[in-house]
């Protein structure tokens, strides 16, 4: 028994030592965890003093800030209830904020503005302090307006050196663009300088933002006028015509007397004045007849079916050959174009020269003198055929009345006159030439983009 006894005492003794230079030989006992809570869940346990700890904080803080002096706090269970009153929006805004701020469940906002005599009169007091804060900047806001309107002086003296911008620019209308656009930048930067100077720039965004605002409203609104204001400027760059000039511009045709800011202004081969708003004008078709001193005219004229169709052709165009105003190069044509029921139509083409020749006039005499050279030499020109048909049902008078006056008005049809000589005045005298350019030069109407000195398109 003492054997057993002296045996586990020693076994007990060289046992403590291993084990403690083998700790991973031994089971350690292990340490209690915390159960694990899912994130952002409100824990079951809460210190009872934290309500009283925030509410007495809470009070404590607003008691330092005039604003919230009427403000009653209560906490329960980390839900904060505010009530009372406060003098404006902001300061309410700012007490649920602060109160936020702590470890709370959430903040109950139920201040009301203070809408009492008392409140007025901390309103008051504030407009006065704002008006004192003014005041006191009244030096640093003459400074800013100074400053401004020398900004604004060397703007405006920029933009009346019109004479310096008329040199630099192709014409007046872009000069006068010129000068707005100098005026106008200048009156933005005295802006911006003048506000920034006072520290307003809070308000410049605002300003700034508004008008952006505003300017695309007007451009939406006015989008017309801006379009035709732009259609202006690329005309007067362009230069599509000149002053006098005969054009078609799609279905309107006319000679050019001016060019304004708004419309292109034509006179009509009746005298009547057309404008056209300029947008139109540059979207548009325009032939200018003026522009090629060589014009074209072109007729037809039917000869006989039975009648050689090439010696018509070929006699017209010796015929036109022979007409002294005619351009012999490009030189006259005949061509036969059509084959009807009883006629083959031949078109007849001459050239002349607008600056010696009336277009009109040359036509009025090419017509007639190829149409008697051709019934001169024995081609028949003949009238389309109708045939008519009586009916004795619908007649007033008996059908043996009708045919016989039919054939006496035949029998009795007169001769055909002897052909007389074409004129042969064909000068290209217009009387819309003059009344196009004693309209330009009358000293009502000066406003004219059109500028001789700049190359046509």
């Amino acid at each position: 028994m003492l054997l057993r006894l002296l045996a586990a005492l020693w076994l007990a003794c060289f046992a403590a030592p291993v084990a403690a230079a083998l700790p991973g030989l031994v089971p350690e006992q292990a340490e209690p965890q915390p159960t694990p809570t899912a994130t952002g869940a409100l824990s079951d346990e809460r210190d009872p003093q934290a309500d009283s700890r925030i509410a007495t904080r809470l009070r404590d803080i607003y008691a330092e800030v005039e604003a919230f002096s009427g403000i009653e706090v209560a906490v329960n269970q980390g839900v904060v209830r505010l009530t009372g009153s406060a003098p404006s929006q902001e300061a309410i805004d700012d007490a649920g904020a602060i109160a936020a701020r702590f470890d709370v469940v959430t903040v109950e906002n139920e201040i009301a503005r203070d809408t009492s005599l008392e409140g007025t009169a901390d309103i008051v007091t504030a407009l006065i302090d704002r008006l004192r804060g003014a005041a006191g900047m009244l030096p640093l806001i003459g400074v800013a307006v100074l400053i401004g309107l020398a900004i604004l002086l060397v703007g405006y003296l920029l933009a009346s050196l019109r004479f310096l911008w008329r040199l630099v620019t192709p014409n007046d209308f872009l000069a006068d663009l010129v000068a707005s656009a100098i005026r106008f930048i200048a009156i933005i930067f005295a802006a911006v300088i003048a506000l920034d100077i006072i520290g307003a720039t809070a308000l410049l965004g605002a300003v700034l933002g508004g008008a952006g605002v505003i300017g695309i409203a007007l451009g939406f609104a006015m989008r017309d006028t801006v379009e035709n204001y732009v259609a202006s400027l690329m005309l007067s760059l362009r230069q599509p015509f000149r002053a006098n000039d005969l054009v078609q511009i799609d279905a309107f045709e006319g000679r050019v007397v001016r060019l304004t800011s708004r419309a292109t202004v034509l006179m009509t081969l009746e005298g009547n004045h057309l404008r056209i708003p300029n947008s139109t004008v540059f979207k548009a078709v325009i032939v200018n007849f003026t522009r090629n001193p060589q014009r074209r005219f072109d007729f037809t004229l039917g000869v006989d079916a039975d009648d050689d169709a090439t010696a018509a052709a070929e006699l017209g165009r010796t015929t036109l050959e022979a007409l002294p105003f005619m351009l012999a190069d490009p030189a006259p044509e005949a061509r036969i174009v059509e084959v009807g029921d009883s006629t083959v139509v031949i078109r007849f083409l001459g050239w002349i020269d607008q600056r010696e020749t009336d277009w009109f006039k040359a036509q009025s005499v090419a017509i007639p003198a190829v149409k008697t050279a051709l019934e001169d030499a024995g081609f028949g020109l003949p009238e389309p055929i109708y045939r008519l048909r009586f009916d004795p049902r619908s007649a007033s008078v008996p059908f043996e009345n009708i045919a016989g006056r039919d054939a006496g008005a035949t029998s009795s049809a007169k001769p055909r006159a002897a052909a007389t000589p074409p004129p042969t005045d064909v000068a290209p005298r217009n009387e819309i030439d003059e009344m196009v350019e004693e309209e330009r030069d009358s000293s009502e109407q000066k406003q004219d983009l059109l500028d001789h000195r700049r190359p046509v398109e």
